[in-house]
């Protein structure tokens, strides 16, 4: 059984106003706030160090992540978590050019 995940639909993350983010995922909207934000980030960092990865796929291969304070839980597969971790590095990265 081949299953292909889509991770071009899967997870993105988008500035809404000042300190407020939404994070869409193929099944839901949340919104989160910029302390929020971050402990997505910690959260997302810590769980794909090369050890933790081993952890998962060696157990479950998946990830089930409470996010905004607990409010919402995301079911996470290897790939999806990867494209997470990339989209939050991405929306954490100073622009090139900075307007002063």
């Amino acid at each position: 059984m081949n299953k292909e995940i889509d991770t071009k639909q899967s997870y993105q993350i988008d500035y809404l106003t000042f300190c407020k983010y939404v994070l869409r995922t193929p099944n839901k909207t949340i919104d989160l706030s910029f302390p929020q934000m971050l402990e997505l980030r910690r959260k997302i960092n810590e769980l794909t160090t090369f050890n933790s990865l081993n952890r998962i796929v060696n157990n479950e291969n998946f990830v089930l992540l409470f996010v905004a304070d607990k409010e919402h839980l995301i079911f996470l597969e290897i790939p999806q978590l990867l494209k997470l971790k990339e989209e939050i590095a991405m929306f954490f990265q100073t622009p090139e050019t900075v307007l002063v």
